[in-house]
């Protein structure tokens, strides 16, 4: 093993612990290095520093890019959780259904030709037309009796419209519609996993909603009216068929394990973006990244709804539900996934923003700048008239940094906390945020008296 010798100009000393030297005595606990050793030294201290930076970015990017691809599933895993699994919510979802204008339209004549086509109306004229000729009226009678066929049917057509109608857009309608969503909350998550039937069910490659209790509820009242032939509208073909689709084998296993995970797949995505922002080197750029990334998938997710939606409305045949009926059923059963996908969106492109913000770069410093200035001219406004903050104001000065962090943090936990946070939501935590922190601002200016502005001056 070579020694190196302590040189005699301007060498340094470094401190080890004693220890044997090659002959079997101790080595000195001071020795000193050499210039080249220090160099040496300090070139595996950098390689070092440089290898650990890359391990760091190398590691936050992959957390990065699983917490990016997870997000979207976790937005869908917790819709499937929280409107599907759940009766008041899916209830809530579904409800206006009830009383959306296209739905009852579509309703009204579905159930309108099916009770008009148990109506003979031949028959009725008919027997008008035999029982004429048997009166010996003249054939022209008896041929006007026949002809009656078209303006009764129409006539049928206009009275069972109206009951029908009557019957569905009441407030009756709406209540039987949500007790029966409600009873059926079981056969939803049946249909969703491909087990049992009820009042939405699958069937084959089709997902349809039965109407029986609207059914009974009509036919009741039109024999009340005195419509006595239909007691004869038949218990079969009471459904209405949503859509249809090849692949619907496949949707139920997925929505199957997206309800398994739903609970914890949106927290792991929470915690991978976290600790890539923790482990990544420059904490403030990661997050930016990350908060860009997030707002980025979530549009994806809304054009994938967008397109979802265009697939499903080409294909539900226009003799099975109306175009306009179709897309209301669509955008109210997936309305909560589309705003809360808008939600985080909106969230995401505020924390990038608030993120810049607090960097190094031109525009940040002069938005901090000004509203540093605009708060100290405020405070100087303020002090001019007796008020001061003093000795508190001073504090709040010195630990401002402390107080906005908590600021920012209580808003997010807000928006955590809130159940189902809208964009409104967002925006209305976003201005409360804002306006503490002026307020706090202004505090701290307070504590200088009328000459802040002069005396500290604005900080970079």
């Amino acid at each position: 093993m070579r020694r190196h010798r302590p040189s005699e100009g301007g060498g340094m000393t470094a401190h080890h612990a004693p220890g044997p030297d090659a002959s079997g005595g101790s080595t000195p606990a001071d020795r000193t290095l050499t210039a080249e050793q220090h160099a040496e030294y300090e070139r595996l201290r950098r390689a070092a520093g440089v290898r650990h930076r890359r391990l760091r970015g190398a590691g936050a990017s992959v957390l990065l890019v699983l917490a990016l691809v997870l997000a979207p599933l976790a937005v869908v895993a917790a819709w499937v959780q929280d409107t599907v699994s759940d009766t008041d919510r899916y209830v809530q979802t579904v409800a206006p259904l009830a009383s959306d204008p296209a739905v009852q339209e579509a309703v009204t004549d579905r159930l309108t030709a099916r009770v008009v086509a148990n109506l003979d109306v031949e028959a009725i004229t008919d027997s008008l037309g035999q029982a004429l000729a048997d009166a010996g009226a003249p054939p022209r009678v008896v041929e006007g009796a026949q002809a009656l066929t078209g303006p009764l049917r129409s006539a049928a057509t206009t009275v069972v419209h109206r009951t029908v109608s009557g019957v569905i857009t009441s407030d009756a309608f709406q209540q039987v519609w949500e007790g029966s969503n409600r009873r059926a909350h079981a056969a939803v998550l049946a249909m969703l996993t491909g087990e049992g039937q009820g009042a939405l069910g699958a069937t084959g490659d089709t997902v349809q909603l039965n109407l029986g209790p609207v059914v009974d509820q009509v036919r009741e009242r039109l024999i009340d009216a005195g419509f006595e032939r239909a007691a004869a509208i038949p218990d079969t073909d009471r459904t209405i068929t949503l859509f249809r689709t090849e692949k619907l084998d496949r949707a139920q296993d997925a929505m199957l394990l997206l309800n398994v995970v739903g609970t914890w797949l949106p927290v792991l995505t929470v915690l991978l973006a976290a600790l890539a922002v923790l482990t990544a080197v420059r904490h403030r750029l990661m997050l930016l990244i990350t908060a860009l990334g997030t707002a980025a998938t979530m549009g994806l997710l809304l054009v994938a709804l967008a397109v979802v939606r265009r697939v499903y409305l080409d294909s539900v045949p226009g003799s099975a539900l109306p175009p306009d009926a179709a897309a209301a059923i669509f955008d109210t059963f997936l309305g909560f996934l589309r705003d809360s996908t808008r939600t985080l969106l909106v969230v995401g492109l505020l924390t990038a923003v608030a993120a810049y913000l607090y960097g190094p770069g031109r525009i940040a410093r002069g938005v901090r700048r000004t509203a540093d200035r605009g708060a100290t001219a405020v405070g100087r406004a303020l002090g001019r008239t007796g008020l001061s903050t003093g000795t508190t104001g001073r504090r709040v000065a010195e630990h401002r940094g402390w107080i906005t962090g908590a600021v920012i943090g209580a808003g997010a936990l807000t928006l955590v906390l809130w159940n189902h946070p809208t964009v409104g939501a967002v925006v209305l935590v976003l201005a409360l945020v804002l306006v503490v922190l002026a307020a706090v601002a202004v505090y701290a200016a307070l504590a200088f008296g009328p000459g802040a502005g002069e005396e500290r001056g604005a900080p970079a």
